[in-house]
């Protein structure tokens, strides 16, 4: 894989162990004061290993892919960092596990790389935990279907991954902009970069309860009124569907998540489903036709 001043390739341990050894020794020994004990382990000879390397040849980035189906050691040197390389390099891994069909991937991720992972479909379970001195997230993604949202961090992980990963338009199907969710900084934040990306950009809200973030002040709305070529919001009044109990998103760059229970955050989630994406997309279409615009939320005096 070739990108603008780098390249990364899926690579034999044996042949450039001292290439990927030396990217990691910089940044989890010497910066992230790792044990060199506990970054080394007897693993590496059996996993698939990717290298990324500047124009020059220098290598600047590793990732690997454990038999275990779990991707570990993702390292960027620091000058490098932001310019995606970590990007290509989870992206090489992906098409690693996908090339053997792998069922699923896991990762432990520290904290601070949470969300980067989040935008790739990686979702959190279970609790946080420490290793090698530094918290963590377990994550894990499905590569054959729908991966399960159990609880509100996979949900706002995956909206964040939606919306991220969105090319210029995003649907949303949601009761009354649920709180913990549409009002979580990353989520916020997800909305903000992806509305205020150049070129015509659109993120279609259908409500079936207009009122109650309004009187809620719900912070997705100040946002919308700065933003109002962008969010576009309107409210079901057809009763099948205000008697529709479930809610998603959908993207159109082929992901959704899907919440049997409008009122819950457990449901499923895939970033690359075209079939699934496409028929939520025409469905949300035909209601958001016979919906009436919330003309209200223009002038909200927030």
């Amino acid at each position: 894989m070739n990108t603008a001043g780098f390249r990364v390739e899926p690579v034999e341990y044996a042949l450039q162990r001292d290439d990927l050894l030396r990217v990691r020794e910089i940044v989890f020994v010497q910066e992230q004061r790792v044990p060199l004990e506990e970054e080394r382990d007897a693993m590496d000879p059996l996993c698939r290993h990717v290298l990324a390397r500047d124009d020059a040849g220098r290598p600047i980035g590793t990732g690997r892919l454990t038999p275990e189906h779990r991707i570990g050691r993702m390292a960027v040197l620091r000058e490098w960092r932001g310019r995606g390389v970590g990007d290509a390099l989870l992206a090489a891994l992906l098409a690693e596990a996908r090339k053997r069909r792998l069922p699923e991937l896991t990762l432990n991720a520290q904290v601070s790389a949470e969300a980067f992972y989040a935008r790739h479909g990686f979702v959190p379970y279970g609790p946080r935990f420490h290793e090698a001195g530094i918290e963590h997230q377990a994550m894990r993604r499905r590569l054959d279907g729908a991966t399960a949202i159990e609880d509100l961090a996979g949900a706002r992980a995956t909206l964040l991954a939606l919306s991220s990963g969105s090319r210029r338009q995003l649907r949303i199907y949601s009761r009354d902009l649920e709180p913990g969710l549409f009002d979580a900084p990353e989520v916020l934040d997800a909305l903000r970069r992806l509305a205020t990306r150049p070129g015509a950009v659109e993120v279609q809200i259908l409500l079936q309860d207009a009122g109650t973030p309004q009187r809620r002040q719900a912070p997705l709305l100040p946002l919308a009124q700065r933003l109002p070529s962008v969010f576009l919001f309107r409210e079901v009044h057809d009763p099948v569907d205000r008697n529709y109990p479930s809610a998603y998103v959908v993207s159109d760059a082929d992901g959704y998540y899907f919440r049997p229970l409008g009122h819950r955050f457990d449901g499923e989630a895939d970033p690359d489903a075209a079939g699934r994406a496409r028929q939520l997309r025409e469905e949300f279409a035909h209601v958001w036709e016979r919906s009436r615009p919330c003309t209200e939320y223009r002038a909200l005096g927030l």
